[in-house]
């Protein structure tokens, strides 16, 4: 029989979860046992006191590590080798892996801590490992430690009946579940879908899993990178995908130089090769080049079509290809204009910039953004956009942050990264 001891100062809190429902009866059945443990009772104090005021000063209280340590020795006395789990914000995400992995163990002991979290001599004397519900913060570990349970007291055999429900669990399978109908036919004006009235097995579950990597793609597309996607699949992934309408303009003008004075940047050979190759990369719409200077667009264009329609697109396709998505502007507002034509509506301009000050939107919400208008992301050259193009700009997107202070990556690098960043969400 399985363990679930949890070390806690509100034993209490652990009654009604655990007394209705499935795991109940589970837990009747002796599938599982949960154990609260009152960490006063671990206590040598007449006040029986489980936290004190920090060291070196600050807000909240912390857990005091005697009692927390004593009561996972004598657990451990009790029950042999329990696996033991801090519940905290700074640990590893809980996910379904984490679910599958832990079932395996006989016996697994949760530390709820409370305040401004437990003694940090608690981890290094007696936990096996620190996790956390999400990112957000909780009044204590208890209520993280009850949904921890029972995702993993569902896995055990027998407790849920059918021993097949749980691999078919959205996160079991790599993606999320498909939709579920039941009686009556008609509800509301709303049918069950006839598929799967028909008969067809087969039918049905190529219906499934087609709802399942639908719904993953509109909700959780971050999942389908480690789904287990046949070809079939994919193919189907391809026409139900949402597609991010992203464009990327690299503005030679105007921008500053070393001075701060506003001036006109030269168009060099590797801004047009690598952040064409680039935005093809990542299904970016289109990569406008932007000067004022027709001499400037004059030797551009001699180079694109030389890849085009010259020499070049003979004997390297990959870079014809490329630079069919590569497209010269004189301005900012003709490139607003040109998007706004092919998308009809305004796109959102997002500048770029390696300061956070001026940041308002992280990729994150870049990437959703653009799941549901066109954006224009802007990239600049020199020493930096001047005040105007940050006017014009509805959005500053994050910087990149590497390892260390350097903060000087090359314009080619920087398109690169931030495009992998929001095609990763």
């Amino acid at each position: 029989m399985k363990t679930f001891n949890i070390l806690t100062i509100f034993p209490d809190m652990f009654t009604a979860p655990f007394s209705q429902g499935v795991l109940s009866k589970a837990a009747e059945s002796g599938f599982f046992t949960v154990n609260p443990v009152d960490i006063r009772s671990y206590t040598t104090d007449k006040h029986r006191l489980t936290d004190d005021y920090q060291y070196g000063g600050g807000q909240g209280l912390v857990m005091k590590p005697e009692p927390i340590v004593t009561a996972v020795r004598d657990l451990k006395q009790k029950d042999g080798d329990t696996h033991v789990i801090l519940m905290d914000p700074r640990g590893k995400k809980f996910t379904q892996k984490d679910a599958e992995r832990l079932r395996e163990y006989d016996s697994l002991t949760f530390i709820c801590g409370r305040y401004e979290g437990v003694d940090e001599r608690v981890v290094g004397l007696c936990v096996d490992e620190s996790l956390s519900l999400g990112d957000f913060v909780l009044t204590g570990g208890e209520l993280a430690s009850m949904v921890m349970i029972d995702s993993i007291a569902r896995l055990l055999p027998g407790v849920l009946g059918d021993e097949n429900s749980p691999l078919e669990d959205s996160h079991t399978s790599g993606m999320l579940e498909y939709p579920h109908y039941t009686r009556p036919y008609e509800y509301e004006g709303v049918k069950v879908p006839e598929i799967l009235l028909s008969g067809h097995h087969a039918e049905i579950e190529k219906w499934r899993r087609q709802q399942s990597i639908e719904i993953t793609a509109k909700n959780r597309p971050d999942l389908l990178k480690n789904a287990n996607l046949s070809a079939e699949d994919k193919k189907y992934l391809d026409t139900v995908a949402l597609k991010k309408k992203i464009y990327v303009a690299l503005l030679h003008y105007p921008m500053k130089d070393k001075e701060k004075i506003n001036v006109a940047t030269s168009i060099t050979n590797m801004d047009l090769h690598d952040i064409s190759r680039s935005c093809t990369t990542y299904d970016v719409r289109k990569y406008f080049v932007v000067t004022p200077l027709q001499a400037q667009r004059g030797i551009a264009e001699r180079v694109i079509n030389h890849w085009l329609h010259g020499y070049g697109a003979t004997y390297n396709v990959n870079r014809k290809e490329a630079f069919e998505r590569t497209q010269l502007a004189e301005g900012l507002l003709d490139v607003i204009a040109e998007i706004e034509r092919l998308e009809g509506e305004r796109p959102v301009v997002i500048a770029t910039t390696a300061r956070d000050s001026r940041a308002n939107i992280d990729f994150e919400e870049t990437a959703r953004l653009a799941e549901q208008k066109p954006c224009l992301i802007i990239f600049g050259t020199g020493w930096g956009f001047t005040e105007d193009v940050f006017k014009m700009s509805d959005r500053v997107l994050k910087p990149i942050k590497g390892v260390g202070q350097f903060n000087h990556l090359s314009v080619r690098s920087a398109v690169a990264i931030i495009m992998d960043r929001i095609h990763s969400f």
